[in-house]
């Protein structure tokens, strides 16, 4: 059973939750956005991102505001970068860059890996398996023979202390 409503509320009713939320963090996510990407970018992910928690309706169940906020705008932004990838670029390549907006640091490539290396052996394994496996909680919870909750409450510490991490 999912632990959200059937139906998404209204966005006159989900809106208060996601004002709250967006007051709350935007300017954290921001922040974070401005250090990897060019700061246009980083406002249209900060926007998109709003948008996208309105239009989910789950602003008012979110438990860990920051890892969910991160999740949707690096989600956002991996999908630009795909659309951008498929695109020929116009804009010729500049050291360090090879989208318009997205480095191609190493060394921030390598401190990711680190954080999820680091991450305790049960959050890391259901991390890896829905992030790069792309399985389902319900799956997920059968291969590991573990509870649908089991994942969600692993899945979410997990991207809380990816977060956490992120902001040191």
């Amino acid at each position: 059973m999912s632990k959200f409503p059937a139906s998404p509320p209204a966005p006159e009713e989900e809106s208060p939750a996601a004002d709250i939320l967006f007051r709350g963090h935007a300017a954290w996510l921001r922040s974070m956005l401005r250090r990897r990407f060019e700061p246009d970018l980083a406002e249209d992910l900060v926007q998109d991102t709003y948008l996208r928690v309105i239009g989910s309706g789950r602003a008012a169940d979110i438990r860990h505001p920051r890892a969910f906020l991160w999740r949707v705008a690096a989600n956002l932004a991996a999908d630009m970068g795909r659309r951008q990838s498929r695109r020929p670029s116009a804009e010729p390549m500049r050291d360090g860059v090879t989208e318009p907006g997205f480095p191609a640091d190493q060394a921030e490539q390598l401190m990711l890996k680190q954080i999820i290396l680091d991450l305790p052996e049960p959050l890391r394994q259901v991390f890896l398996l829905s992030r790069v496996g792309g399985l389902t909680y319900e799956s997920i919870a059968r291969h590991l023979n573990i509870s649908v909750k089991t994942v969600e409450w692993r899945m979410s510490k997990a991207l809380a202390r990816c977060a956490e991490r992120l902001e040191d």
